[in-house]
């Protein structure tokens, strides 16, 4: 889907790119009332009101969407009704009714409105059905895994992003992930065929600080900025600062490993995900 630059006739609108929202079909940008919920902002504040997560507060409210993650309905046929906008996620959702029953989920790229979707045994390797790892062809392309079965959809849920099916061992199935990670799944966990809507959700420019304020970021200081006090970059006189790039914690930014060590999906990864450092 394309992105739009537009005319540069405010300081803010000068850099902003858009996207065209075109995939978009949706006549009204209410969701359906049904499956929405309140949303509860915490300003990154705890219970006892303290601020344990710095950066967070403000923006616009919102409600959060129910999206179908677990594709339980297994042989029941859906039309897909809209596919909508969703502020909590950076990908499409559709509304589907399932002979009846209306259900959001995670809109597939390239998906239409009167489509046909499906999920289970008997589903076919097309896009928007969710089958089970053991039926989907070698080398398709899916999206919205599961990890533990039944538990619902963990991941390549975001936008554009997609998995693909290597191969098969044991009970496992091997999955190349969208960060190159490379790990077994069990072959009874259900995944959606195709890549998620929004692939140029990426190449969106926000154009100026305030777009960041209403989506509820608030500004982010600089550690070189600080004095020693607040950060272990902070300090110098001038700019003779910094030292080794690593968080307010102390945890190193380039090339510490944060991952347990002990952790029990450890043994199910066969290659790691790709970095950039060397």
């Amino acid at each position: 889907m394309p992105v739009k630059k537009h005319k540069p006739i405010t300081p803010g609108r000068r850099h902003y790119v858009s996207n065209t929202n075109s995939e978009l079909t949706s006549k009204s940008s209410k969701p359906y009332k049904k499956l929405t919920v309140g949303l509860k902002r915490s300003g990154g504040r705890n219970h006892d009101g303290k601020m344990t997560m710095r950066n967070i507060g403000g923006g616009h409210k919102k409600k959060y969407r129910i999206i179908d993650f677990k594709r339980d309905n297994d042989g029941v046929k859906g039309e897909v009704m809209t596919i909508e906008y969703d502020p909590n996620r950076s990908a499409y959702i559709a509304l589907v009714d399932f002979a009846g029953e209306k259900r959001y989920v995670i809109a597939p790229n390239g998906l239409k409105v009167g489509a046909t979707i499906v999920s289970g045994a008997t589903a076919t390797p097309e896009v928007g059905n969710t089958m089970f790892l053991k039926d989907i062809p070698l080398g398709a392309d899916i999206h919205a895994i599961e990890m533990t079965p039944g538990k619902g959809a963990q991941l390549a849920r975001s936008a554009g992003t997609y998995a693909t099916l290597m191969g098969r061992e044991g009970k496992y199935a091997i999955v190349k992930l969208p960060s190159g990670e490379v790990r077994k799944v069990l072959m009874t966990c259900k995944a959606t065929i195709g890549s998620t809507s929004n692939p140029d959700h990426g190449l969106t420019v926000m154009g100026k600080a305030g777009r960041n304020r209403w989506k509820g970021r608030r500004p982010r200081v600089r550690g070189v900025a600080m004095n020693p006090v607040d950060h272990p970059m902070g300090g110098g006189e001038g700019k003779a600062s910094g030292g080794h790039p690593r968080s307010r914690t102390g945890v190193m930014a380039k090339g510490q490993k944060t991952r347990n060590t002990k952790k029990y999906s450890s043994k199910l990864i066969i290659s790691k995900r790709k970095t950039k450092n060397k």
